[in-house]
């Protein structure tokens, strides 16, 4: 009778838990889901001395990913050693955050890393559909109604007010997995 060997130890798996908005059964599947976008680079059983970590572009490939049209800046924030590779660790995280069970004020934290207004409106209005000067009509009017100190800057307190008028904005900061 063999013994089935785990992808963690049970003592990584309550580390992971703990770090995260998952269960086991997801941590698993997301490591599943890792090691599948690169099988010769990610071992099938985790080795936490082996420092594996994958280009951003072969993570960018992922369906749910590919649909966000933030996913490039979702990446570099989540991708900690900044060299456009993200660890198992990064990506956990990235999935954790981008989960329902995710409170919105940690969201809203993540969002506000990643999205810069004239990139934003680019993106979600088509990047040629607005010239340079509507774009920038549109940035100093939700400056005007976001900027509530009147420092002329937008900061997180700032960010957060404007998103909890606009419920939909959140959406592209989800992922099903």
């Amino acid at each position: 009778m063999g013994s089935k060997q785990s992808v963690f130890t049970e003592e990584q798996l309550d580390e992971y838990q703990d770090c995260t908005v998952f269960t086991r059964k997801e941590i698993l599947r997301l490591y599943h889901r890792y090691h599948a976008l690169a099988p010769e680079i990610v071992p099938r059983y985790f080795n936490d001395i082996a420092d594996i970590k994958l280009p951003l572009e072969l993570i960018s490939e992922m369906p749910e990913l590919k649909e966000n049209p933030f996913h490039q800046k979702l990446l570099q924030v989540f991708s900690e050693d900044k060299q456009d590779n993200m660890s198992f660790n990064d990506f956990l995280n990235m999935f954790s955050i981008l989960s329902d069970l995710t409170p919105q004020h940690l969201k809203a934290y993540y969002a506000f890393k990643v999205y810069d207004l004239e990139v934003m409106l680019g993106k979600l209005t088509g990047d040629d559909e607005l010239s340079h000067e509507e774009v920038q009509l549109v940035c100093h009017k939700i400056m005007e109604e976001g900027d509530l100190d009147g420092d002329g800057k937008l900061s997180f307190a700032d960010f957060e007010y404007m998103i909890t008028r606009a419920p939909d904005f959140m959406s592209t900061f989800h992922i099903r997995i």
